[in-house]
């Protein structure tokens, strides 16, 4: 265990809530801008769009292929879906311009979730990684790194935080064979200055100033296609509020295990279900709140 590990509890996370003013309104409380989706991926930009307005952001945005944009408007009545250039039913680097401009109006990139893989929509997340907004990357986004860590370590003086499972880990370059996930973790963000969220049991949230975090809450039951996508929108909906990277990230994961944690006591691990996690979000909340 690197020296310095910490355990992460409600205390720690009620710290890291970003404070509610009063006297605030949409757009006090963050802008954040969701790119992902693909034909056959309509779920993941919905559960990520789901999860931050629910987790308190006040103005989310999602850009996902042309052909997917029907689902999305019916499916997103809290965010604001809009359509974006494709090839082969994933975005393409036609919707860079589009997504450039959104972005100068938002304060976070949510990017990855439901992406798909291929060329031209690796070239897109590239390109995307020029930008100077702070910037959580999941699932497919990730995925474009491999064999690319440079563009990564291009952002080591801008905010990034990563959040792959262990697959996605190792195709970029993380080094699980001595069978250590805190020493792993560590040893990628100090190496290419990102946050990284290493999931699974005990999500390890690891700083590029070698800080060290395990997640003490979830279970089994997040274990299911779209969990992920639900904690892409939950950190990067407390980065739009003002947390930093890692509060961010720490008490995204918390409040996401404690979710499943109150879900899975009424429904079973077996019953979880993405979607309900979200809208178990502000019962989490509420917890640490008390």
């Amino acid at each position: 265990m690197p020296v310095g590990t910490q355990f992460v509890g409600a205390e720690l996370v009620r710290r890291a809530l970003p404070h509610r003013r009063e006297d605030g309104h949409k757009g006090t409380f963050g802008k954040v801008l969701i790119v992902g989706g693909a034909v056959g991926y309509t779920g993941a930009p919905y559960l990520a769009a789901s999860a931050a307005v629910r987790t308190g952001c006040g103005l989310v945005s999602v850009g996902v292929p042309e052909s997917i944009w029907p689902i999305e408007a019916v499916k997103c009545s809290s965010a604001m879906p809009f359509p974006l250039p494709e090839r082969d039913g994933r975005l393409c680097l036609g919707a860079l311009p589009l997504l450039r401009e959104r972005l100068q109006g938002c304060d976070v990139l949510a990017l990855g979730p439901g992406l798909g893989r291929g060329d031209e929509t690796a070239e897109l997340v590239w390109a995307l990684l020029e930008t100077e907004k702070p910037v959580v990357l999941d699932a497919d986004g990730i995925n474009a790194l491999s064999g690319h860590i440079d563009v990564l370590d291009a952002r080591r003086d801008k905010v990034t935080v990563l959040t792959p499972h262990a697959v996605e880990f190792s195709r970029i370059g993380g080094d699980l064979s001595h069978g250590d996930r805190q020493q792993a973790a560590r040893d990628f963000a100090m190496r290419h200055g990102c946050v990284l969220v290493l999931k699974g049991h005990g999500t390890v949230t690891a700083s590029p100033t070698g800080e060290v975090l395990v997640n003490t809450t979830g279970g089994s039951g997040l274990a299911k296609g779209g969990s992920g996508d639900v904690l892409t929108g939950v950190i990067a909906s407390l980065l739009a509020q003002g947390a930093d990277a890692v509060q961010a990230a720490v008490a995204g994961v918390w409040l996401h295990g404690r979710a499943g944690d109150l879900l899975e006591a009424e429904l079973t691990a077996y019953g979880v279900m993405p979607e309900a996690v979200a809208e178990h979000l502000p019962p989490a909340i509420r917890e640490i709140l008390e």
